[in-house]
């Protein structure tokens, strides 16, 4: 095993997580073989340095924390490497997404701005945001129904 790419990995994962396939990659962009960087990937997982699930989890409790939904942290996980069959207990602990897209809604809609306008923007908002139609239509409904019982 390369000393230097060993030690290249060490140096990037003290400044951040990274999974198994991004730490490899960037190994082979400074200019470590692909045999050298998945020797280090591999010695490291089996250290238990770099652990794929863990990562997952952290990719998702991030981009939960920041308004996004299933739909986006899914294409995050798989952006990042992550193998499929770790996303479902990953995503497992994700919160229900009702309030949070709800919240979001409000907050893009900050003067009640019911217009046409203001809810296809709000909408194509969430939507980029990885929340599904339903969730979306869902929240809408429950923000126009509460505009009904102001007036």
């Amino acid at each position: 095993m390369n000393e230097d790419a060993k030690k290249r990995a060490l140096r990037l994962l003290e400044k951040r997580d990274y999974s198994r396939k991004m730490l490899m990659d960037k190994l082979t962009e400074k200019g470590a073989s692909e045999e050298d960087a998945r020797e280090v990937a591999d010695w490291l997982c089996e250290l238990g340095v770099i652990d794929d699930a863990r990562f997952a989890e952290l990719v998702v409790r991030h981009y939960a924390q920041k308004g996004y939904g299933e739909k986006r942290i899914r294409e995050e996980l798989y952006r990042r490497g992550i193998d499929r069959e770790l996303w479902e207990d990953a995503l497992a602990a994700l919160p229900r997404a009702d309030d949070a897209v709800y919240l979001l809604l409000r907050s893009r809609l900050k003067a009640r701005d019911g217009s046409p306008e203001a809810l296809q923007k709000a909408h194509s908002y969430l939507l980029r945001r990885g929340y599904s139609y339903g969730e979306i239509r869902a929240a809408l409904e429950r923000y126009q129904s509460e505009i009904e019982e102001t007036l």
